[in-house]
């Protein structure tokens, strides 16, 4: 069977891999089985692009819509692309896909014997950032994140063999954690894109305005609300933590790299006063080392 990374890339699958060092966890780590990492780079890569495609954030060329087979008239058409997209996944489950991307991905579903559900939710949660550009309330928003981050922590269980609904459960709360902290990080450029992913009913809690929102600092009401919003990603991020006391080996390291990635970033933003506005406050590799080292302490106290 071809391995996913025996897949020749092009330039636009380089370009979409190459954004895996930037995430705010390390997505297939080096002391990872070979085929783990594999495997994970594999449905990366499927991840990045679908998010990649809802953004109108494709590299430049226009390869991507070429290798689905979209009419260079759309495309920079983000509903065409997705449709084009969701046909090529199904190719993955019985056929040929056409996009090198699918293609490296199809050797993992066979192998894991993986299921379309949670593939689909994520190209659900890009069409629908198509059309809702505001969410009322923080189920609202939940909603929406059990769509666009959900699944990738279901699927990382299922490459690994250990799904149980406790296990689904306790990384569905580590994985919405995270989409709340990346949206965080990203308010201004969220903006931009005229999206905002915090909750209309807690802007006015707070009393901040879009207008707040837009400008180049934040002022004391948007560095309230952002602290709020923070708290509710760190109780999370607690709520999954069993998640990562349950496994072991090196599934137990890559589990506390993604708890200890959102902390950290959450260490950051409190760093940054939250001021959010001035620019995505990262954290520095010690920062993220202290934070996954106090993840596997904490689940070595809950064995």
């Amino acid at each position: 069977m071809t391995g996913a990374g025996q897949v020749r890339p092009d330039a636009s699958t380089r370009t979409t891999l190459a954004k895996a060092a930037h995430e705010n966890f390390p997505v297939a780590p080096f002391f990872l089985p070979r085929a783990w990492r594999d495997d994970l780079m594999a449905v990366y890569g499927y991840a990045r692009l679908v998010d990649d495609i809802g953004d109108g954030d494709l590299a430049l060329g226009g390869d991507d819509a070429r290798h689905l087979g979209v009419d260079p008239e759309y495309a920079d058409d983000p509903v065409a692309l997705l449709d084009a997209f969701e046909a090529d996944l199904m190719r993955v489950f019985e056929g040929t896909p056409q996009h090198p991307l699918l293609r490296a991905l199809q050797p993992t579903v066979r192998r894991r014997s993986l299921t379309p559900g949670p593939f689909l939710g994520l190209i659900e949660a890009n069409r629908q950032d198509q059309i809702v550009r505001r969410y009322e309330t923080y189920d609202d928003l939940a909603a929406y994140c059990a769509l666009s981050a959900n699944p990738v922590g279901r699927l990382v269980l299922a490459l690994t063999g250990t799904a149980t609904p406790e296990r689904l459960r306790r990384s569905d709360a580590i994985c919405t954690a995270l989409q709340l902290v990346e949206h965080l990080q990203d308010v201004a450029e969220d903006l931009g894109r005229d999206r905002i992913y915090l909750p209309a009913e807690d802007l006015k809690r707070f009393h901040v305005t879009e207008d707040d929102l837009a400008r180049p600092t934040a002022n004391a009401s948007v560095r309230s609300l952002i602290a709020f919003e923070a708290a509710r990603a760190r109780d999370l991020l607690d709520e999954g933590a069993p998640l990562i006391g349950s496994v072991h080996g090196r599934l137990r390291l890559l589990l506390a790299g993604f708890a200890g990635g959102g902390h950290a970033a959450l260490d950051a933003i409190g760093a940054a006063g939250f001021d959010v506005l001035a620019g995505p406050p990262r954290a520095s590799r010690p920062v993220l080392a202290r934070a996954v080292a106090r993840v596997l302490l904490g689940a070595r106290r809950e064995r």
